[in-house]
């Protein structure tokens, strides 16, 4: 273990490192999110606007925000350098579960005790798509690196992979939204007439209704309890998912279908969270059974286990450049 920072909250509920940075978000079950530099294992800043346990929590890759949401149904966005909540994106019916960035696109997409997926321009402050048809709680939802999809998991079992090709199209050319920020004015807002309050009218990409130009691609079954994490490879056409029924699944895309390719086995409770390393052929997941698994992706067999009797592990986060 590198370094252990305390926190007075009994529980850490989203975690998020920091792209250039050696820093690390944690949002608490108390509301608080935390600022830390992990190297030294010192609290540099915290914020503190939530109404109960914040879920969800990302950093931005190249602009000084991060974005995080909660169980008062609230998505913040805020500019860590301004120390201060810019605006708050309204819109979700129930608890927020996960937050994450577009590594390209002025997007946010967001997973929700509501059944739904959205998607929001975080530019134009408005909602742009709300993906409906889990029927339960969505747990996970994330934009792949750089194809134009969303996986998401739900305790309904499934996991599904939604198309946005037609919501790129949609939305204004890439050239004015390249690197996420080209619009951004000096105090982290939109430029003129555009200072903090709050945001979550549906735009062009949505209605009402649910209508939206994100379409499901794949919808994957074989878990036999609910899903709690799906994340996509980073080079390969691969899904790896953790469910309670305590099992871990690796899934491939493929051409107009996705399949089932492996189980693990291992974990002996509910599995948290899981994810491909970004650098090497490994699978890390955490679970409720009170341990963090390293699998060999190749061989798909377990290699290390961290275990600590007295703490339980809630989430995971995996470091977009280094081995962390």
């Amino acid at each position: 273990m590198l370094v252990k920072c305390e926190t007075k909250s009994n529980r850490v509920k989203g975690l998020s490192f920091h792209p250039k940075q050696t820093w690390i978000l944690a949002s608490l079950h108390n509301g608080s999110i935390q600022l830390w530099d992990y190297r030294l294992g010192t609290l540099i800043d915290k914020f503190e606007e939530h109404d109960g346990p914040v879920r969800g929590v990302c950093f931005h890759r190249t602009q000084p925000l991060f974005v995080s949401g909660g169980d008062d149904y609230k998505i913040k966005v805020w500019n860590y350098r301004l120390r201060r909540c810019i605006f708050t994106l309204l819109g979700h019916l129930d608890y927020i579960r996960t937050v994450q960035f577009h590594n390209e696109y002025p997007w946010i997409v967001s997973a929700s005790d509501d059944q739904t997926v959205r998607i929001w321009n975080w530019q134009s402050r408005s909602c742009i798509a709300v993906l409906t048809g889990h029927n339960h709680y969505v747990m996970c939802a994330q934009f792949h690196p750089t194809q134009d999809l969303v996986v998401s998991a739900s305790l309904d079992q499934t996991i599904r992979v939604w198309d946005t090709t037609g919501l790129r199209d949609k939305t204004v050319s890439i050239g004015s939204m390249g690197g996420g920020g080209s619009m951004m004015g000096p105090m982290g807002g939109l430029g003129a007439g555009n200072r903090g309050g709050a945001g979550g009218s549906l735009g062009s990409g949505a209605d009402m209704f649910g209508t939206t130009d994100a379409v499901v691609k794949y919808v994957l079954e074989g878990h036999e309890r609910g899903v709690n994490w799906a994340s996509f490879h980073p080079t390969m056409p691969l899904i790896v998912s953790g469910s309670d029924d305590r099992l871990i699944k690796i899934w491939r895309m493929g051409d107009g279908k996705a399949w089932e390719v492996d189980t693990l086995r291992g974990h002996f409770n509910n599995v948290s969270a899981v994810f491909f390393s970004t650098k090497k052929d490994l699978i890390i997941s955490d679970s409720e059974d009170r341990t963090i698994r390293v699998w060999d992706a190749t061989k798909r067999v377990a290699i290390h286990t961290f275990r600590r009797e007295n703490d339980r592990f809630w989430i995971l986060a995996v470091h977009p450049t280094n081995s962390l």
